[in-house]
């Protein structure tokens, strides 16, 4: 029998690795201004750093997908395999490269294996969840995740340190994560353990279900806006700054730490407890609502006074964030159970696609309008997922295929309860103990 401690340990061991596998991300883009000096790149060229793992990740995720990985390896072991990856890419980049040519394919290939930390997490995570407090397992879920993110611009900014140092550091730590998820980790009782037949097509027939397509479309909104706001934030203030004229070099890259790492963290937990406490759909609505609206508000922040921006980064920072675990839990709550990780991975894969699409057209549109109104182009992106996530209010069918019993086929559940166990029952499936 599952003890409540045994589950929180779990828990808290799927968080960290979640936190030490995801700091190489963001490892080359901490160093950007050490390698643009060491290795005379520009700052176009310098975005290929980042771009680079989106897009591996992007072609990792839908590897994983037409293979069906996420549902026929052992979780825990394709984390610990995919995170082992990606810290020895880190560490070949740290120890052996010295240009950029020879640096992206290295960082596309860490990003195809990244895809095999976060989406598996997720499915690890919902494996040790009732629907009852899933919510704020994924808020805890998705604070790991932007603490990971963070931790290179915390380790670079410990003192003056050589960027392989840094680089090597973070491939050491997601090592580290490697360990703990083969040695510690196991998969929860909530995890469907039937056999599957392959099925590559579930990534599409899915959308064929309301409850994962809404979800889908509502995740897909928030990663409209998400990246690129990450991504360009610190850009924003700075122009805003000079415009201003304020001598902002000292304080950007602090609000943007704040705005992101500890607003972000305050998110998702709150966006977590909300979902499990309101329901699904009007927490999503509800963070949807209130990053949309900071984008369509962000000319009118441009210039104002550094504690008033502060404030508003704050809210932004918290909101953008806050829904991101609520589209993950609903998916895994109407998703076909035996597909959870395809559809989970899926989801991430399209997302992030569109990620590489914003972070290239706000320079762009700020070239042609000025970054006090570049922003104005991530605000359809929340409009639409409000609008989706509001329509998964009304009744939905679990996900279901011909090989499901006519019980599960025919029941039905409501997303914005914010009880899900009192949703009709599915029917028993059987569960690893």
């Amino acid at each position: 029998m599952i003890t409540a401690p045994s589950t929180n340990q779990q828990r808290a061991l799927i968080a960290a690795v979640q936190v030490l596998g995801l700091c190489v991300w963001f490892s080359a883009t901490a160093v950007v201004p050490s390698l643009r000096s060491e290795w005379g790149i520009g700052s176009s060229a310098a975005v290929w750093l980042t771009a680079s793992v989106q897009i591996g990740f992007v072609a990792g995720a839908v590897t994983s997908t037409l293979f069906n990985l996420a549902d026929r390896i052992a979780p825990q072991y394709l984390l610990a395999a995919s995170a082992f990856g990606a810290a020895v890419c880190t560490a070949l980049l740290a120890l052996f490269v010295n240009n950029l040519s020879a640096a992206i394919p290295l960082r596309f290939l860490t990003g195809v294996l990244l895809a095999g930390v976060y989406p598996v997490g997720m499915k690890l995570m919902a494996s040790w969840s009732e629907s009852t407090d899933r919510g704020r397992a994924f808020g805890v879920l998705l604070g790991a995740l932007t603490l990971g993110s963070a931790l290179p611009h915390l380790i670079s900014g410990l003192g003056p340190l050589p960027w392989r140092t840094v680089m090597m550091a973070a491939a050491v730590l997601t090592a580290i994560g490697a360990l703990i998820a083969v040695l510690l980790i196991t998969s929860g009782p909530h995890l469907d353990t039937r056999p599957i037949t392959p099925s590559a097509r579930y990534a599409i027939t899915m959308f064929r279900e309301r409850g994962p397509r809404l979800a889908n479309i509502g995740y897909f909104g928030h990663m409209w806006e998400l990246y690129a706001f990450w991504t360009w934030m610190s850009m924003f203030v700075l122009a805003g700054r000079e415009q201003r004229g304020t001598g902002p070099v000292t304080t950007t890259s602090i609000i943007a730490f704040a705005a992101i790492g500890l607003a972000g963290i305050a998110g998702c937990l709150l966006g977590g407890w909300a979902s499990d406490r309101f329901g699904r759909s009007p927490a999503a609505v509800t963070a949807l609502v209130i990053s949309g609206a900071c984008c369509v508000l962000s000319p009118l922040f441009f210039t104002t006074p550094t504690g008033v921006l502060l404030a508003f980064l704050l809210v932004w920072g918290a909101a953008v964030i806050a829904d991101s675990g609520v589209f993950s839990t609903s998916l895994s709550e109407t998703a076909d159970s035996r597909f959870v990780g395809t559809a989970l991975t899926a989801q991430t894969a399209i997302g992030f696609l569109l990620t590489v699409v914003t972070i290239q057209l706000v320079p762009v549109a700020a070239d042609l309008i000025g970054w006090r109104y570049a922003f104005l182009l991530l605000a359809p992106g929340p409009l639409i997922g409000a609008v989706a996530m509001a329509a998964l209010r009304a009744r939905t069918t679990p996900a279901t295929n011909s090989q499901h019993s006519s019980k599960e086929e025919h029941h039905a559940q409501y997303l914005d309860s914010p009880h899900p166990d009192s949703w009709p029952d599915r029917g028993a499936l059987p569960h690893r103990r």
